[in-house]
């Protein structure tokens, strides 16, 4: 294991190793920080090249709000899932249960890097809930609270 792996780095083959997500709906390219049942770091390159920006908007791209918390709630997803990973069977899968307080400060334009700063708030009866923040250059561009469970499909 690398020093990187040690401190909780993960690439995008180990991201797509635990979510499902796949292109274009894959919102998360490399986790930095990691600490099991705890804290994550995550970051999404936000490129031209995504296919939203096509029509939101054509003169002045701009990430879709709902797009942002679904990069939010994936890293929720990856944190949840890299906790219990020695657990976890194929056929296991995240569910969003809720999304709370989301607020939006900035907007996230193609060339930006939208950090995922992820902290659990408490693990209940299977429920996972989250605090999440997205920021871009430390400017905080939005925050929420997620909730999600891990289901046998």
């Amino acid at each position: 294991m690398t020093e990187a792996e040690k401190n909780g780095y993960t690439d995008i083959g180990g991201i797509i190793n635990l979510l499902p997500h796949r292109y274009p709906m894959l919102l998360i390219d490399r986790v930095l920080e990691f600490e099991a049942h705890e804290r994550m770091v995550s970051i999404k390159n936000v490129t031209i090249n995504e296919p939203f920006f096509v029509g939101h908007f054509p003169q002045k791209p701009v990430m879709p709000g709902v797009l942002i918390l679904e990069s939010l709630a994936q890293a929720c997803g990856m944190l949840a899932f890299k906790s219990i990973q020695d657990t976890l069977e194929d056929n296991h899968v995240l569910y969003l249960t809720g999304i709370d307080k989301a607020r939006f400060k900035r907007p996230v334009e193609p060339g930006d890097q939208l950090r995922h700063d992820i902290s659990v708030k408490r693990i209940m009866r299977g429920i996972w809930m989250f605090d999440a923040r997205g920021t871009v250059d430390g400017q905080l561009a939005a925050e929420c609270e997620i909730r999600c469970t891990v289901r046998a499909v």
